[in-house]
């Protein structure tokens, strides 16, 4: 079986769209490839909207399996 392809979900504060990507990437798509998101600077939480959003419509908890990390945390 091949190896699944690393998608990584770049922003700034990694706190916001790449984070939601990240988890979206995890819930619908985790046969396909591995979902990161990393940002040139992080944020002490998860933009609370995103949270909020990404919980009423995938009922998928961000806070409880993210946080938000640099560049450099994506493995290779």
């Amino acid at each position: 079986m091949p190896e699944k392809c690393k998608v990584a979900f770049i922003c700034v504060h990694n706190s916001c769209r790449s984070q939601m990507a990240e988890a979206l990437g995890k819930h619908l798509a985790p046969d396909v490839f591995e979902s990161y998101s990393a940002g040139t600077e992080t944020k002490p939480q998860i933009n609370q909207d995103a949270v909020r959003i990404i919980k009423q419509l995938y009922n998928l908890d961000m806070e409880r399996e993210q946080f938000s990390k640099l560049i450099e945390a994506i493995p290779q």
